[in-house]
């Protein structure tokens, strides 16, 4: 399939989506007050600071693998790229996917090694792991229309995105380690105010649950809240928080 597949429109449908902030980002990535509102259980999950990566499985068995933002190697490439390590870390799981109708992409963070400026909090011998964090399906008639139209698609939810329990079901039959879960908690036990978060994060969720050794510095990039069924999802970063306090601080300090 992948000889006459549009491989711009095919990059364009699998790219993962937008994720918001809890609060709102406002003026010069300043957080606001604005926080998502949740119906239903709200699900914790790590934020793992590394680089998005995508394996992207098709029909008849070809797949690719991405990085956020471009495809980096093809099933039977014999010369690939060797951006930040994502092929290397990926290949053989992408080679071990079960069978699966129409197109699905699965979504995992790579992380250790010299996978950003992150790395350290990972490992300290030079480790490379991985998560996976979520799996779409793409209809086959979306490639077909102008990759314009596509991105649009996609950044207005076209995805279809597995439910909780499903991922759960897919990374098991997979052999796929999840993105850490947290915890499951009433929306009204989430702080609404940026301070409150910023607390909050700082007292239950600093230290990450995925290093690769024992001499990884072990700090967590934040935490991913999501609702059971994905309609909601939103992201709380340590250092969007710690940002914007600061700014407030100085903002107060200059009146």
């Amino acid at each position: 399939m992948s000889d006459s597949i549009d491989l711009a429109a095919l990059n364009s449908a699998t790219k993962y989506p937008s994720i918001p902030t809890y609060h709102v980002l406002g003026e010069r990535g300043a957080l606001t007050e604005d926080a998502t509102p949740f119906v239903g259980d709200v699900i914790l999950t790590e934020k793992v600071d590394g680089t998005n990566a995508r394996i992207i499985q098709l029909p008849g068995g070809d797949w690719f693998i991405g990085s956020r933002e471009e495809l980096l190697a093809a099933r039977g490439d014999r010369v690939t790229n060797p951006a930040l390590g994502i092929v290397g870390a990926l290949r053989t799981v992408a080679e071990g996917l079960s069978a699966r109708d129409g197109i699905n992409v699965f979504y995992l963070e790579v992380y250790g090694a010299k996978v950003g400026a992150a790395a350290k909090q990972y490992t300290g011998t030079g480790q490379v792991g991985y998560r996976l964090f979520d799996v779409a399906t793409v209809p086959l008639e979306v490639l077909d229309r102008p990759v314009e139209r596509i991105s649009a698609w996609r950044e207005g939810g076209g995805q279809s995105f597995l439910t909780e329990e499903a991922l759960t079901i897919a990374a098991g039959l997979e052999g796929i380690a999840l993105t850490p879960r947290l915890d499951v908690i009433a929306p009204g036990s989430l702080p609404t105010g940026v301070d409150g978060m910023s607390a909050w994060l700082n007292a239950s969720w600093l230290q990450t649950k995925v290093a690769l050794d024992d001499r990884a510095t072990g700090r967590a990039e934040g935490v991913v809240l999501r609702t059971a069924d994905r309609s909601v999802i939103a992201k709380a970063r340590f250092e969007d928080y710690a940002r914007t306090l600061k700014r407030r601080t100085q903002t107060a300090r200059t009146r």
